[in-house]
């Protein structure tokens, strides 16, 4: 195919991968100048006219499918006996090669991505399409980590030709839903049958249902339930357990009955998690990388067994069939294990009473341990007694085990141990209990110090302002210093902020009440001082010091001196007695008073006789002086 100009349209350029059904190739769409996957099915699949009649149909209908989260599909056509898909080109990887490289993904980003997963699916239910194929191959992850699914219909188109032909069904055999391979019918349901399958795998590392054939991987999916997720990842918590199970229910009933409300659960699922449990990952070691492992955007179905393409005959395998068991050389190996287990045991009855004695009442004999787990410490001494079994006791301290009570037992309950073997109690002395140390006065980082060292640690924080404590200095704490609690209860501490700085405002022209209210209730302490000034009013502010602006850092409680005006200054007024009334006027004048002059007998001499106020007063220039003059 490569350097060919299919339908005299696509340049094929180069091969992405290649599976059971198809495969892909990078390719120029001459026609739109644009890059493109063709997705070329393999020659024996186009000798079938039932499968080109079905792959035509299900083109269609996925070429109506518009959402980001699906591949599009551009065209689809017959070409030199190849029936053929082009397709959006997907820059990137798929699901599978992401967790070769993880070996299993964060639990918050495989619900993202299933999200998607079941966002595309959705879209294509409504619209009456399944996909009858969902695998980590079939979903593709752009650069930026967002999945998109594709061959919507391929496998179905691939599926009905085969059944009608042959009886059979196609599928990939670890995500087959159960009604697949009893029927070969599959709905919306059998979608979210797979979805949670690959949940399964993206969050455990490992598929549920492994096995040396395919056929057994197939009646483990009819007749055994998926384990919980927590069986392989301890932590995992409930809630996952149960997304899990609701999506894979063996019975179609019991499932989502589409996409949508799966979606709807794992999206209720993921809300009750925290962020911390989110971001955990299974310890799982990624894998090798295959040769030939597609990293381009379009790998087809090519996968490990169980995981591949298999045929399976519709209805061989229903609820209740005996597991087909292996085959081959596995059960002739299995015979001649047997065969010389069968000789083992008749050498061990040759060697006599004695061996029997040994192994049923002497030394060799074992018995069970009983279950003493969560007894209290005497009632299981008593049962291990009774039963003749040797004992040892540890103690420990539990969070939650009160004291006196057994904690685990090693050997553990159910396990057999030797008649002449001990079995050691692990009994719980209670939560450890330790002495808060002192806290106050000390900084907070001394404080943290002291409480780690005390097998304690530090709760909440409260850092309110403080006059007298220094910034840092812990004021109090929820516990006295000697007081005895639970390692695990958190001390909480109060730690001052320091004094509180304050932003400072401007009184410059305000009356002195207004200064002073305006100063305190920017927290700070104003002083008053009074001074004279020829253009202030009395009662005014003249200055402030320090004043807004300046580098200057206030804290509540400073001062902030403040001076009022009293207005000009006044000054003693001169003898004018005797004067002439024009001197008089000049001098008062430039002292900056207002002159009125009153003229007794028409003034005739011009002479001052008198002035009111009166020589020798003080008086504030501008004030209005009075000279009567004859």
């Amino acid at each position: 195919m490569l350097g060919r100009l299919v339908d005299g349209r696509y340049e094929v350029l180069a091969r992405i991968a290649r599976g059971g059904m198809a495969t892909v190739y990078r390719a120029l769409d001459r026609r739109l100048d644009r890059t493109v996957a063709l997705k070329a099915m393999h020659p024996h699949l186009a000798e079938s006219a039932d499968f080109v009649a079905r792959f035509r149909r299900e083109a269609r209908s996925a070429a109506r499918l518009n959402h980001p989260g699906i591949v599009a599909i551009y065209d689809q056509g017959l070409a030199d006996d190849t029936s053929y898909l082009t397709m959006e080109l997907v820059e990137g990887h798929n699901l599978r090669t992401e967790l070769r490289r993880q070996g299993a993904l964060p639990l918050g980003r495989a619900l993202d991505v299933v999200d998607g997963v079941l966002d595309a699916l959705a879209c294509a239910h409504r619209a009456g399409v399944v996909h009858r194929d969902v695998k980590p191959e079939n979903v593709l992850l752009e650069r930026d980590g967002r999945p998109k699914v594709t061959d919507f219909g391929l496998a179905r188109a691939v599926t009905e030709a085969t059944a009608a032909s042959t009886g059979t069904v196609l599928g990939t055999v670890a995500y087959l839903a159960p009604e697949i391979v009893t029927s070969g019918i599959a709905d919306a349901r059998a979608d979210v049958y797979a979805a949670g399958i690959v949940l399964f795998e993206l969050i455990t590392g490992a598929q549920p249902f492994v096995a040396d054939q395919p056929i057994r991987v197939a009646f483990q999916h009819v007749n055994d339930g998926v384990p919980r997720p927590s069986t392989r990842v301890e932590w995992l918590p409930a809630e996952v357990d149960e997304l899990v199970a609701a999506l894979t229910a063996r019975d179609a009933d019991d499932r989502p009955a589409d996409a949508d409300g799966a979606l709807a659960l794992l999206r209720r699922t993921r809300a009750a998690l925290d962020d911390a449990t989110l971001a955990r990952r299974a310890d799982v070691a990624p894998a090798v990388e295959e040769d030939g492992e597609a990293t381009g955007g379009h790998p087809t179905d090519v996968t490990p067994l169980p995981a591949g393409t298999v045929a399976l005959p519709i209805g061989a395998i229903h609820a209740g069939t005996p597991d087909p068991g292996p085959v081959g050389p596995a059960r002739r190996r299995r015979r001649r294990r047997a065969f010389a287990l069968t000789m083992v045991l008749t050498l061990l009855a040759i060697a006599g009473g004695g061996s029997w004695w040994w192994f049923t009442h002497g030394p060799g004999a074992y018995v069970t341990v009983p279950e003493v787990v969560g007894l209290p410490e005497d009632d299981a001494v008593a049962v291990l007694s009774e039963a003749g079994i040797n004992l040892a006791v540890e103690r420990e301290h539990h969070d939650t085990a009160p004291e006196h009570e057994v904690i685990s037992a090693e050997p553990a309950p159910g396990d057999r141990v030797r008649t002449d073997g001990t079995v050691v109690l692990h009994v719980s002395r209670g939560i450890l209990m330790v002495e808060v140390p002192e806290l106050v006065g000390l900084t907070h980082e001394e404080a943290a110090t002291a409480l780690e060292e005390a097998q304690l640690r530090v709760g909440q924080v409260e850092t309110p302002y403080d006059d007298d404590a220094p910034e840092g200095e812990v004021m109090s704490a929820s516990q006295q210093a000697g007081e005895v609690i639970p390692y695990d209860q958190p001390v909480d501490l109060v730690v001052s902020a320091g004094r509180e700085p304050v932003e400072l405002v401007s009184v410059v022209g305000a009356d002195t009440d207004t200064a002073v209210s305006d100063l305190e209730n920017a927290g700070l302490r104003a002083v008053v001082e009074e001074g004279y000034h020829p253009e202030v009013p009395a009662g005014r502010v003249v200055s402030q010091s320090p004043e807004p602006g300046e580098d200057v850092q206030l804290y509540r409680g400073d001062e902030v001196s403040v001076t009022v005006s009293l207005g000009p200054q006044p000054v003693e007024l001169p003898d004018l007695i005797g004067r002439q009334v024009g001197a008089a006027t000049d001098e008062l004048e430039a002292a900056g008073f207002v002159v009125e002059v009153k003229r007794v007998l028409g003034g005739i001499f011009g002479t001052v006789r008198s002035m009111s106020p009166a020589a020798g007063e003080l008086a504030v220039p501008g004030t209005t002086v009075t000279l009567t003059v004859v």
